[in-house]
């Protein structure tokens, strides 16, 4: 069968999800096929109970999901996607075979699966797969198809289920008892209480000091070349045979670890240390032992998903959604292979084309015997997949591509990965030597020096594997020692004391939190971008450079999974649950019964569990539970409990409806607490009780200024969570709620006023803006008002920026009117010195720096600004950061502004002699007014019909619950 025959089999119409993967298909198939994108699922379970079809009642139209029939789903079409699948209909209709070319993974095959029971094709169906979007990889695909892989479509299918069960029944008691809005999943809550398990160890680690000596020696003799250095440094190990404690023999608790081993340990104070360093001066020293092994480092496997999310965070900055947006756009234009996959095979072809490349590129003194093969680390890896590579049977370099940009860097480490992966390991000699003495006060001192020598670098020409440690050396760093032998007489140039102290456990950045789910066996690697970006934008974690911190909020939220669904956000129960789901897509395990055991627990009825619903979702036995019995019974659930966390015997943390809050506890007893708010963006591991103690001490309560003599109400002082404001108290019984309601009026404070000096003066003034400052000479009135964006002024829709917040209280009009004399200011005004300076961008490779704008801190290279996020600070930001965020904003590309619709064109009528009779005039007449009437009534159809369909997906975006 030939790609570009047309007559013999008529027209094709191939499917796709993307437009962009359509569009480079289309060029490499013949003008008998039709390339055609679904923009994604066409088909999911519904969103809200609107969407299911008026024949399913109760739970059904809850879940999506009937329970109660062998956990049938209720597909539903997308709302914005109906359009296109009559669109595909109709070209299905034209055409004479179906070729589905949806991604080869199990989320590509339920694309596949749902396409064809939607468009319900009457002609011959063909599954065509493809790893890379070459012209001999899509030709090779039509010419090869198969039929739908049932398995996968099955396994894709339970775990959707699976997944819209754990987040619909478990995200309504979040509501309860936490907060409105709140979402559960089953690999996200675990994601996220990894995060708060980390931050929990941070807050209970309490720091240890230690010490020891670094020493500089010297041989005596001249150094003869780079090779053979004169001098070298050595570090304390030992005195008097015992080991000098270093920061791994200290625990959590700030304690020596073992008890034991303490006997043999010896722990340096600083006086201690000084008081050695000084019986060592006038000390001979010499060589005890020089011992040399050989060094060996073999390259690393090509790229999986996670290992290319680390990496791309490592080296370029990426954050793990960045990364899969960017080699997505990379894939579908054909620039290199499949990007979900757990693999490292590469195929016979691309081993070719790697290892001609190392001997084109780095000679064949490079390249191996034989081709190097890596098997997957990875737990049931999908070998029929390939590692992400370059595409095609010869890679282009990265020069070659004609790729800029993200595009480009990240194609690049691609490129190097692979091409590194088929060459010779570095070899080379790593050498340890003792150096020993003993002090003027008789004890003997032993220190040691470690050095590695490269003599063939190997792979490490073409590619070197970062770090998450910054401080971690790097495999093609090299420590030259000078040649020496064991009784070499040596002279310490200097003994230099050393304070150490150990830090806490580092927070997950998003490359340490792929790594850690992949290696806990947690989810699938192609979802952990999409869980990543999930926990960001529930606000259970903020980014606080390239950290992840986890907000209180998320506290609460895991403290009561913890107590009450244990089984669910446990580690080797969520890793157990992957186990089993990948037993369903090899065919080992049956989906319904499955579901069964999970929902309703070992019995098929709810009920059937022993004990309380915490002790079903804590207790042993069966990794499988029963999900409905643990989400019925909730009453042992004390939200009060579950959203407070002791900080001290009087002050308490709570996590309330409207953020975290402290409180301490009121010497009367019945009375409420002092309260005061936390910041959103605070670490909870810099909440300390000094702090919660100053945050307290901050005037928080209603401070009474005085009555406002215009309408008799108390005004009072408070601060809020948006900073400090000015309000009235309404008389009780004021409706607050409803057609009836009344709001109080509010003011925030100016930058120069405080919150214990303002004034009832100062109250009524801020409550009196917006301020009618008086009338121009047209009649126009001018006012002035604080924005978003600071002070102004407004004449109609003429807007004065001022320059102080006090002019909006004592500006007068003629002031005014001198500011609308002057011409407005379209240019921008000198530029202001940059808050901070960042470094030279990787991309632009123009310097990037930190400046203060009108929407707040940006950063900025000169041609792309991004404006900083809430949990980025000036004084902390990394250079790495400020590239990250312009990275995020060159992929979004320019804003694009909505062209505003031209008013319509008058006819013009032109004049004509009277020889029109009255009836033609009335005839006309009425057949304009009639077609007006006809557009009219279309364009409120269309209006109607537009808003009812974005009311619906907003409604549903906001309302329901994540699912992952």
């Amino acid at each position: 069968m030939s790609p570009s025959s047309e007559t013999a089999h008529g027209k094709r119409l191939v499917i796709v999800e993307s437009p962009a993967k359509a569009k480079t298909i289309k060029g490499y198939l013949g003008p008998g096929y039709i390339v055609e994108a679904s923009v994604g699922h066409i088909r999911d379970l519904p969103g809200t109970a609107a969407e299911v079809p008026d024949r399913y009642t109760g739970e059904v139209r809850r879940l999506g999901v009937d329970v109660d029939h062998d956990f049938a789903p209720i597909y539903v079409v997308n709302a914005d996607k109906k359009s296109q699948v009559t669109k595909l209909k109709s070209l299905l209709a034209e055409s004479d075979e179906l070729f589905l070319a949806t991604d080869e993974d199990r989320e590509g095959e339920a694309i596949a699966w749902h396409l064809q029971q939607v468009l319900k094709p009457k002609v011959p169906v063909h599954r065509m797969v493809f790893h890379e979007i070459t012209k001999d990889a899509i030709q090779e695909a039509v010419r090869n198809p198969r039929d739908l892989n049932q398995r996968l479509v099955d396994a894709q299918e339970t775990r959707r289920i699976l997944d819209r069960l754990y987040g619909y029944e478990v995200s309504p008691v979040l509501w309860k008892k936490v907060m409105p809005k709140l979402s559960a999943g089953r690999v996200q809550s675990v994601a996220t209480r990894l995060v708060v398990e980390r931050e929990r160890e941070r807050m209970a680690f309490r720091s240890a000091s230690y010490w020891d000596l670094v020493g500089t020696f010297s041989t005596g003799r001249t150094a003869s070349d780079a090779a053979n250095p004169e001098n070298f440094g050595a570090r304390l190990v030992s005195v008097d045979g015992r080991r000098i404690a270093t920061g791994r023999d200290f625990g959590s608790d700030g304690r020596l670890r073992d008890a034991a081993a303490a006997a043999n340990t010896l722990h340096l104070d600083e006086q201690a240390a000084r008081t050695l360093a000084a019986a060592l001066e006038q000390t001979a020293f010499a060589v005890r032992s020089v011992e040399s092994k050989p060094y060996r480092r073999s390259p690393y496997a090509p790229f999986r998903t996670t290992t290319l999310q680390q990496e791309a965070s490592r080296k370029l900055g990426f954050g793990a959604k960045r990364t899969m947006q960017v080699a997505q756009k990379l894939y579908e234009n054909g620039f290199i292979t499949y990007m979900r996959t757990d693999s490292t095979t590469l195929s016979e072809t691309a081993v070719a084309a790697a290892r001609a490349q190392v001997t084109q590129l780095y000679g064949a003194d490079y390249l191996p015997d034989a081709p190097r093969v890596y098997a997957s680390k990875v737990k049931n890896a999908q070998e029929a997949h390939e590692a992400i590579r370059p595409s095609g049977d010869r890679f282009r370099t990265p020069a070659e591509t004609g790729l800029s940009g993200d595009d480009f860097r990240l194609y690049e480490l691609i490129w190097m990965r692979t091409v590194a992966s088929q060459m010779k390991d570095a070899v080379g000699q790593s050498v340890t030597v003792r150096v020993g003495g003993r002090s003027a006060d008789g004890r003997d001192a032993e220190f040691s020096a470690s050095g590695k020598i490269i003599t063939f670098h190997g792979f490490l020409k073409a590619y070197v594997e970062g770090a998450d440690d910054p401080n971690a050396e790097l495999d093609d760093r090299e420590r030259r020692l000078p040649r020496v032998t064991e009784g070499d007489p040596l002279a310490a140039d200097r003994l230099n004391p050393e304070g150490h102290a150990t830090k806490p456990p580092a927070r997950y950045t998003e490359a340490s939190l792929v790594k850690e789910l992949e290696d806990r066996e947690i989810g699938r690697p192609s979802t952990y971008a999409s869980i990543i970006d999930t926990i960001i934008n529930r606000k259970y974690v903020f980014k606080k450079g390239t950290a992840l911190v986890p907000s209180f909020l998320s506290f609460a939220v895991v403290n009561l999974l913890e107590k009450h669904f244990g089984r669910l956000v446990d580690y080797d129960f969520t890793a157990k649950m992957e186990d089993d789901l990948d037993r369903i897509a090899a065919g080992q395990a049956e989906s319904v019964p499955w579901l069964k055991r999970f929902y309703f627990g070992e019995g098929e009825g709810a009920g059937t569990a022993a004990g309380s619903a915490a002790e079903a979702g804590n207790g042993d036995g069966d990794h499988l539970g029963g999900l409905k019995e643990l989400v019925t019974d909730l009453g042992a659930i004390d939200a009060r409990e579950i959203s407070s966390f002791p900080l001290s015997e009087e002050i308490t943390l709570r996590v309330g409806r409207y953020g975290p809050y402290v409180e301490k506890a009121s010497a009367v007893e019945g009375e409420q607490g002092q309260r005061a708010d936390i910041p959103d963006d605070l670490p909870p591991d810099e909440l300390t009780v000094e702090l919660a103690e100053e945050l307290l001490a901050r005037p928080s309560g209603e401070r009474a200024l005085g009555t406002d003599p215009g309408s008799g109400n108390p005004l009072v002082a408070k601060d809020g969570r948006y900073g400090p404001y000015v309000t009235e108290v309404l008389p009780e019984g004021t409706p607050k709620t409803g057609k009836n309601a009344v709001k109080p009026r509010t003011a925030s404070l100016f930058k120069t006023m405080s919150l214990d000096t303002v004034t009832l003066e100062d109250a009524l003034r801020l409550l009196s803006l917006p301020r009618v400052v008086g009338t121009d000479p047209e009649g126009n009135e001018i006012t002035a008002q604080n924005g978003r964006y600071g002070p102004y002024l407004k004449r109609g829709t003429d807007s004065r920026s001022l320059t102080s917040e006090d002019q909006l209280l004592t500006i007068t009009l003629d002031e005014a009117l001198a500011v609308y004399a002057q011409p407005k200011q379209r240019g921008r005004a000198a530029a202001a010195a940059p808050l901070k300076e960042l470094g030279t961008d990787p991309v632009s490779e123009r310097p990037v720096v930190v400046k203060d704008g009108r929407f707040g801190p940006y950063v900025t290279d000169g041609e792309t600004n991004a404006t900083l996020r809430k949990d980025d600070d000036v004084e902390t930001i990394t250079p790495e950061r400020g590239y990250e965020l312009l990275a995020e904003k060159r992929a979004r590309g320019p804003v694009k502004k909505t062209a505003k619709k031209a008013p319509a064109k008058k006819a013009v009528a032109k004049k004509t002699a009277a020889k029109k009779t009255a009836v033609k005039k009335t005839a006309a007449a009425k057949t304009t007014a009639a077609k007006k009437t006809t557009a009219k009534t279309a364009a409120k159809k269309t209006a109607t019909k537009a808003t009812a369909t974005g009311a619906a997906a907003a409604k549903r975006s906001a309302a329901a619950p994540d699912e992952d």
